[in-house]
């Protein structure tokens, strides 16, 4: 072993409390699958696994992407998982890729009596865990063969196939106290009533439970047969001593322990008339073990990877991101051994909470002649060659990379020669490649909901740009076009928009008639017309004169000439069913105007908040309504985020700037402020998940532009700039849609102004929604309640105050597709898995977060 690879073992902290409860699960059945808690983020993430393996491009899912998680565990029959807190739980089918709509909530805690969850711990038909509040396990499912609840002080929890097992007593220095609950419990607690040494930690898999004791032995109890004297046999096997006390791990047909005092993984057969030794990955050390069927795995302790291997098989890597290398615990004297939390946990963990450390936990006991520390050379599986096939694999790709920058260099240098070989000489009107990159856009007054903050030019020019920053434009926009075709389809290329007279677009309003008028906009008053073909289209004609003199007329012009410039630029080049479509312009001396398709419903804004005298709108009616109109706009803004290249941040999300036409389709309007995103640098890593911090926070420096009430606190107090910004614009139209309230509102004549967020945020959080749905709105049908709960839900994970913590406009389209199929009533028998007789709700609901109203 290297020097340096003794540094970083040394160095490296470990798990602590004396729990099977853990940050990664194996589950067993048909589709075995390793989940883990992303120590970033602490979400949940899965890929699936075959033979001790996974593909390095499998996909990996994240279960609920709204949901953070404390522990996880899982079994054969299903998945589990303890959300942040502990407050509630939640399952799903043991499925390599499960689904939001899967996802099944088990338990919430309440005010009577039941409190926050910890020690999880699922077998093959049920759920066990420890309620500190209650004093008790707390058990479910399992047909009816286990107790609800074992009143008692219980540590170590765990599950498997026909019994649940803990430790009871409150240290685990008392005498050995194995209790066992199921119909195979008696047979498995039997084998350890004899313990010669206080059992440490327990692990159950399959039909057996497995334990470190204070000697650092393992004891294991049961079998295939419900027999004590099977149990009393399997446990006196020669199993290996000189074991780590925590991260023992059971699967089917073996156990897997870590040695004294490199932490190495070491398994071994059970139930055979011979006991099988071996070591799955001889010089890495692992945080702690979890098996499932007869797959284990692993977390790294220097890096928090994962690694996975099955019964004689080599440990190899799978592509989970870095996991929580540990339980996040609140209280450092809950930590065995006086060691206290872990260096720099409190930063995987937030706030006060860490995770506990186990480095100084005693002195290791006297080595055992029956297991060596270390394997002899010749017995490991590895072999010797290891480190020469490393350092071969790392040449290769080395070899790889090198080749792979000069094909792709010499890619773009073809592909730069044909585009401006043949295309160099083709005209491309200026209004379609702005240099969007220098210019900031300011927005003006909006009559629809409130005053907008505008901002003041960034420098450069808005007319276009030089003919090498053309030529360039032109050359990322050919690019462009063909890389979004490839992800989104033909939907995203369009003809190019019509160019019309002053003279046409005056005839087509009648001389810009005040009954032809329909509304105000950022970029001017926009029109209702009809053209000579016989086409219904939307005129936003944007007024005023330059000033010669300069002063503020100068500066109005300047900015509606700039988003004149931006919003043709973008909408020439976008088309997508959930984007305003582009008809044409007009740019005619002082002249400028676009032309749209005309939204025969108009805004989302005006049937949310209708003048008095207004006839009743069926959007004020129908919650279903309501999700479709918010499950369209996101998937424009999705669009926007996900397949323009580079991504487009529209910077105005309002409710006034959904349109929607004939058929209630809704449609993302008004593109005057829009700037086209940070492109991820070639640098990157490849591997990074698609919404990883590093590629969502990425932001622009610019001058906060958009409308008071629905602006990101993160842009408009550092002026950074990032998808998300939009993401916490669209939580306010959500939050609109669900309370009817204006962004910014009074309670009362008089009173001080309110915004939607703080009015609505605390009531969805307490669990009290109905406080706060609109009242023009009938009581949601049962099953709407589940929807509405779950766009509620979504909203305030859009509105937190730090963009990192919002989701991803994909996560938000996949939740509201979700409370769409609820509304239509064909989400709720999806997937199921045998979640029917869930004690609580049949889906996620908002009042699953956090009691104390901390978001989680």
């Amino acid at each position: 072993m290297t020097p340096l690879l003794l540094v970083l073992i040394a160095a490296a902290p470990f798990l602590a409390p004396a729990a099977s409860a853990t940050t990664l699960a194996v589950s067993g059945g048909a589709y075995p699958a390793v989940c883990g808690i992303a120590k970033d983020n602490l979400n949940l993430v899965c890929a699936p696994i075959s033979g001790g393996s996974s593909s390095s491009n499998a996909s990996t899912t994240t279960v609920a992407p709204f949901l953070t998680f404390a522990e996880v565990s899982a079994g054969r029959g299903f998945a589990c998982g303890l959300q942040a807190g502990g407050s509630a739980l939640f399952c799903w089918p043991p499925t390599p890729a499960p689904r939001w709509d899967q996802v099944r909530r088990v338990y919430i805690s309440n005010s009577d009596g039941d409190g926050a969850l910890t020690d999880l711990a699922v077998g093959a038909d049920q759920v066990a865990a420890y309620d500190a509040a209650a004093g008790c396990v707390r058990l479910w499912r399992g047909d009816g063969q286990f107790p609800a609840r074992v009143d008692g002080n219980f540590s170590s929890i765990v599950s498997g196939d026909g019994f649940s097992c803990a430790v009871a007593g409150s240290n685990a220095s008392a005498p050995a106290a194995v209790r066992c609950w199921g119909p195979r419990g008696s047979a498995v607690q039997a084998g350890f009533d004899n313990a010669t040494s206080p059992v440490r930690y327990l692990a159950a898999g399959g039909t057996r439970a497995c334990a470190i004791l204070a000697s650092g032995a393992a004891l294991c109890s049961g079998s295939d047969s419900n027999s004590a004297a099977a149990a009393a046999a399997n446990a006196s096997a020669a199993l290996p001593r000189d074991l780590f006390p925590y991260g023992l791990a059971v699967g089917d047909s073996y156990a897997c322990g870590l040695l004294r005092p490199n932490h190495a993984a070491v398994c071994w057969s059970l139930g055979g008339p011979t006991t099988t030794v071996y070591y799955p990955a001889v010089e890495t050390p692992f945080q702690f073990l979890v098996a499932g069927g007869n797959v284990t795995c692993g977390v790294v302790s220097i890096d928090f990877s994962v690694m996975c291997w099955s019964l004689d098989t080599v440990a190899s890597p799978v592509p989970l991101p870095r996991i929580l290398p540990g339980v996040c615990v609140s209280d450092e004297s809950s930590c065995s051994g006086g060691c206290g939390f872990m260096p720099q946990s409190q930063q995987f963990c937030g706030g006060s909470r860490g995770i506990c450390n186990v480095l100084c936990d005693g002195p290791s006991p006297a080595p055992s002649p029956r297991t060596p520390a270390s394997p002899p050379p010749s017995s490991s599986p590895p072999g010797g060659s290891s480190s020469s096939s490393k350092r071969v694999s790392k040449a290769w790709i080395a070899f790889c990379v090198v080749g792979a920058v000069g094909g792709f260099a010499g890619l773009c240098s073809i592909v730069y020669c044909l585009v401006f070989g043949f295309c160099s000489n083709k005209r491309v009107h200026n209004s379609v490649q702005p240099n969007l990159t220098t210019t900031a856009a300011a927005a003006a007054d909006n009559n629809n909901n409130g005053a907008t903050a505008a901002a003041a030019a960034a420098g450069g020019s808005p007319y276009g740009s030089p003919n090498g920053s053309r030529a360039r434009g032109l050359f990322r926009r050919q690019l462009s076009r063909v890389m979004t075709r490839q992800r989104s389809g033909p939907s995203s290329f369009k003809d190019p928009a019509e160019e019309f007279t002053f003279a046409t677009l005056e005839a087509a309003t009648k001389g810009f008639a005040a009954e032809a008028k329909i509304g105000e906009g950022s970029f001017g008053t926009v029109y209702r017309g009809k053209l000579p073909d016989g086409r219904e289209v939307a005129i936003k004609r944007g007024g005023g004169e330059p000033s010669p003199g300069g002063g503020p007329r100068a500066r109005r012009f300047q900015e509606k000439e700039s988003a004149f410039r931006s919003e043709l630029a973008f909408l020439s080049r976008l088309h997508h069913k959930h984007l305003v479509g582009l008809v044409g312009y007009c740019e005619e001396n002082d002249e400028r105007m676009l032309v749209y398709e005309y939204m025969k419903n108009g805004a989302l804004y005006d049937h949310l908040h209708p003048k008095p005298g207004s006839p009743p709108s069926p959007v004020a009616s129908s919650w279903k309504l309501r999700i479709k109109i918010l499950l369209d706009a996101s998937r424009g803004i999705e669009y926007l985020h996900s397949y323009a290249v580079p991504p487009i941040i529209h910077r105005d999300i309002k409710s006034s700037n959904i349109l929607l036409d004939a058929s209630w389709t809704a449609r993302v309007s008004d593109f005057g402020l829009s700037l086209m995103g940070p492109s991820s640098p070639e640098s990157e890593d490849a591997s990074a998940p698609p919404h990883s911090q590093s590629q969502s926070q990425r932001h622009l420096t610019v001058k906060a532009a958009g409308t008071v009430g629905y602006m990101d606190p993160e842009y408009y107090g550092l002026h950074h700039l990032t998808v998300k910004s939009d993401v916490y614009g669209f939580g306010v139209v959500m939050l609109e849609s669900l309370t009817g309230r204006r962004a910014i509102f009074k309670e009362a004549e008089g009173g001080s102004p309110v915004s939607v967020v703080d009015h609505a945020v605390p009531s969805i959080v307490a669990g009290e929604l109905a406080k706060v749905l609109d009242p023009r709105a009938p009581e949601p049908a049962e099953h709407e309640a589940e929807a509405v709960e779950l766009v509620a839900y979504t909203a305030v994970h859009c509105v937190r105050l730090e963009g990192k913590d919002r989701p991803a406009m994909a996560d938000i389209v996949a939740n509201l597709e979700t409370a769409f199929a609820l509304c239509e009533g064909s989400a709720g028998g999806r997937g199921g898995g045998g979640f029917g007789n869930s004690s609580s709700s049949a889906s996620l609901s908002v009042t699953s977060m956090d009691r104390s109203g901390a978001l989680v």
